[in-house]
């Protein structure tokens, strides 16, 4: 078997989607008053990282972030102890609109361990989610405020995400799988 990929993001798409998001957000919350990013690990604090700076540059002032580490809150962890999970966040969260930042949105279930390690630190006004790409599949009934790019995907394939900061260049793709003789 060989794997095929098809590049669907380049660095200016991921620049110009995020721009976009910066503006979406700004629109719908009426500015960046009462607002905390929240990037889920491991490419999600990037993009959350580059949304925060974007919003600041637009707005002239700092919006709070922080990185967000669900793998306690996961369904398919069997390794984590009931009642052992304790999110943290670097900032309060209590009373405040929520942005979610992942880098891909599939099943779901990613983004309700995040509102359920979320709400472990606190009581927030709302949740919104923000995606870098959707690619469907959804499991839960879960879908994004504000998403970079809709990539519908058949379930054999695969969407990655290349974040300069964690792999040296910027990209998203979509894996194929083909079967070779």
């Amino acid at each position: 078997m060989s794997i095929e990929s098809h590049i669907i993001m380049d660095e200016q798409a991921i620049r110009r989607a995020l721009t976009r998001i910066a503006h979406e957000i700004l629109e719908r919350n009426k500015g960046i008053e009462g607002l905390v990013l929240a990037g889920i690990k491991t490419r999600g604090v990037y993009l959350a990282k580059r949304l925060a700076e974007r919003l600041e540059s637009i707005e002239g002032s700092a919006i709070p972030w922080g990185e967000l580490d669900v793998t306690s809150y996961r369904d398919d962890n069997t390794e984590t102890v009931r009642g052992a999970k304790q999110a943290t966040f670097p900032v309060s969260i209590q009373g405040k609109k929520v942005i979610l930042f992942d880098d891909v949105l599939y099943t779901g279930r990613t983004i309700r361990a995040a509102m359920d390690a979320i709400m472990d630190c606190g009581r927030p006004e709302s949740i919104q989610l923000a995606v870098l790409a959707d690619r469907g599949h959804r499991e839960l009934p879960i879908r994004a405020d504000y998403i970079g790019k809709n990539v519908p995907t058949s379930r054999t394939e695969e969407i990655e995400v290349l974040l300069q900061e964690h792999d040296g260049s910027d990209l998203v793709r979509i894996l194929h799988n083909r079967e070779g003789n």
